[in-house]
């Protein structure tokens, strides 16, 4: 900066590196205003001491304050005034935090299970295996199953459910039958539909499922031929010398949520075994 006592709109955008129409803006609310404006054509003049004013606004951009809590500060002489406006930012943040963390974890959870769809549909991976599943605590809820997987997936009760107590899930939605026997034969009446959380479980029930090893194959397709991926499963355990317990998982990666065309739909069939004596 020269020696100039004031400098014109075009001056200060150069030196602080800002718009001029940002200038004229902070100009219109007050936040940075001119210093001198010429009566013959309303040319705006700024002090060294406004100038400075500049990477103050900047800064508190920054942090995220909105301009109207900028002028707060900027006519602010107290800590109290400060302190306040600080302190009330930061309870903002936090939650915002919590909100982006939200929706971070369930777009990258989302996008992990399309990649996985995609990579066993391209290698038609649909053999069975043995693996061991992590565990995973969820919350639940119990519900009548009427063997229609578009209301068991897209579930308006268990969404309700999430909603009354303020939980937020992610990943696949799960679904838990006691007896796979019965499902097959379009006997079983009850399931419980699982996910994983967000949130803190707070006083909600929560299932843990996993750290055990199991029987696992992948369904590609609709929904109403999943029973011919449990008789593979049940052939291949026989085969093999593992004996499957009556409890089942379907694990659905892709479904009515993310494609139209149910003949790419992706579900993972999990059932515990152990060796046979």
């Amino acid at each position: 900066m020269d020696k100039q006592e004031l400098y014109s709109i075009g001056e200060v955008s150069k030196i602080c590196n800002i718009s001029k129409k940002a200038l004229r803006f902070y100009d219109k609310i007050g936040i940075i205003c001119p210093d001198k404006i010429s009566e013959e054509n309303n040319y705006r003049f700024y002090s060294r001491e406004t100038l400075l004013s500049v990477p103050v606004v900047k800064y508190f951009k920054q942090m995220g304050f909105k301009l109207e809590e900028m002028k707060e500060f900027l006519d602010g002489n107290t800590y109290e005034a400060h302190e306040r406006g600080f302190r009330r930012k930061i309870d903002e943040l936090r939650q915002l935090e919590e909100e982006i963390h939200m929706s971070y974890t369930s777009v990258k959870d989302w996008y992990d299970l399309i990649l996985e769809a995609e990579s066993v549909i391209t290698n038609n991976v649909t053999e069975v295996s043995i693996k061991y599943m992590d565990s995973l605590t969820t919350c639940f809820l119990e519900q009548d199953f009427r063997h229609n997987y578009k209301e068991s997936v897209i579930n308006i009760e268990w969404t309700n459910y999430l909603e009354e107590n303020d939980q937020a899930i992610t990943g696949p939605v799960i679904l838990w039958f006691e007896n796979y026997h019965e499902k097959m034969r379009g006997e079983i009446t009850r399931a419980r539909i699982l996910q994983k959380m967000i949130t803190n479980y707070g006083d909600l029930p929560v299932m843990t499922i996993g750290n055990e090893m199991m029987a696992a194959c992948y369904h590609i397709g609709s929904h109403d031929t999943i029973n011919s991926t449990y008789e593979k499963i049940f052939r291949w355990a026989e085969t093999h010398g593992y004996k499957c317990s009556d409890e089942s998982i379907e694990r659905y990666v892709t479904d009515y949520w993310t494609i139209r065309n149910n003949e790419e739909f992706v579900t993972e069939v999990l059932i515990k075994v152990t060796r046979e004596d």
